[in-house]
């Protein structure tokens, strides 16, 4: 790999704050590789990118979700074009184009990315279908159809963990599967700040409010908590589609009183909620391999997690973490019993943080990254 020629260009998906913290990772990444990267995306991300990198060139248009399929559809194919037209017109700079964040999805500006002969890397998040399966939407089982034509363009696909290949049904295109990740931690700002036995009895979930997430369950779980945990409370912070729905269901169970609502935390006051925390929840139906895992384990705050993507990996049920065998409200409610009942849980804590600190370094990161391009003969 001939680091010097290397210009990387990064296709991501518009996904609002959410994307920021692994797009920053990736850029960061990139930045040891790339003389520069120029990044496809929307001008709510832009924003976060202008000044702090020098070597970034952002290239973005405005978009919007609306509630209209209609809308969402147009606002899409629009995307599409936009993203082809800004290929078509750095493909004499760029060496080879990155994928990001469910990017893969979008069949039109992978084609184009083929046609002017560049090398293609999908980093997938999710799976497109996992999520039309949670989310019920005609436009997800759209996107999960053009997921499955993109997948045989690419020209490697890198995966969190080894376990998704069978989850998200990619035998056939294991010859150019690798493993790693953009993911790595600033262990000076996630650390433990509180000990777990001076936290209060407070767990919950951090997040983007949407079906995939499991969010509803975990909502509908907290009557049956409650009724055992007379002394819990419970934070459920974030922002997305259910967030309405959520609140009405809080409503209707009478429990609004002991749920906090605070809408979108900022990653700089991450640390500060996360220490205060017994417990993090999260019930995906489908995962990558979630920040707020990882950073809620630097903070020495036990993780409760689905078996999804790249969880298992990471979470050893009695060990750094627990692990949930569905994601029903009836087996949240009593893994969330056990987890807070568990005379190990203090122990399962400190050894979630060590295996975090040990792993999820930026150095290690990197040095990852540099296996990964070398394997795609960057």
């Amino acid at each position: 790999m001939n680091e010097k020629n290397c210009v990387i260009g990064i296709v991501i998906n518009p996904v609002g704050k959410a994307g920021v913290t692994p797009l920053t990772n990736l850029i960061r990444i990139v930045n040891n590789y790339s003389d520069t990267a120029y990044v496809i995306t929307d001008n709510n991300m832009k924003i976060f990118f202008d000044t702090e990198y020098e070597r970034v060139i952002v290239l973005s248009r405005n978009y919007s979700t609306k509630d209209n399929l209609l809308n969402k559809i147009s606002n899409y194919v629009v995307l599409q074009l936009f993203t082809s037209v800004k290929i078509l017109q750095h493909r004499k700079n760029i060496t080879t184009w990155i994928f990001f964040l469910n990017a893969q999805a979008l069949l039109l500006p992978v084609i184009i990315a083929k046609i002017t002969m560049k090398k293609v890397i999908f980093i997938p998040a999710a799976s497109m279908k996992k999520a039309a399966e949670a989310k019920k939407s005609i436009l997800y089982h759209l996107l999960s159809y053009s997921e499955m034509l993109t997948n045989s363009f690419a020209d490697k696909m890198v995966l969190y963990s080894n376990n998704l290949i069978s989850e998200w049904n990619l035998e056939k295109y294991q010859h150019k599967i690798l493993t790693g990740h953009e993911h790595f931690l600033d262990f000076n700002i996630f650390t433990v700040t509180t000990s777990l036995p001076a936290r209060a009895p407070f767990i919950g979930y951090i997040g983007r409010l949407s079906e995939e997430k499991g969010i509803l369950n975990f909502a509908q779980a907290l009557p049956a908590i409650f009724s055992d945990r007379r002394d819990l409370r419970v934070l459920i912070a974030g922002d997305g589609p259910l967030k309405d729905s959520i609140a009405a269901s809080l409503q209707e169970e009478g429990i609004t009183a002991r749920v906090d609502l605070p809408g979108w935390i900022s990653h700089d006051d991450l640390p500060e909620y996360l220490n205060q925390l017994r417990l993090l929840v999260l019930p995906s139906y489908t995962e990558g391999l979630p920040n707020i895992m990882l950073e809620a384990m630097a903070c020495g705050t036990p993780v409760l997690a689905t078996p999804v993507g790249a969880i298992p990996d990471i979470i050893i049920d009695g060990k750094t973490g627990f692990i949930m065998e569905s994601n029903s409200p009836e087996c949240i409610a009593a893994n969330v019993v056990r987890a807070l009942s568990s005379p190990d849980l203090e122990r399962i804590a400190e050894d979630g943080r060590r295996f975090v600190e040990e792993n999820f370094s930026f150095e290690k990161t990197v040095e990852n990254w540099k296996r990964i391009l070398q394997d795609t003969s960057i």
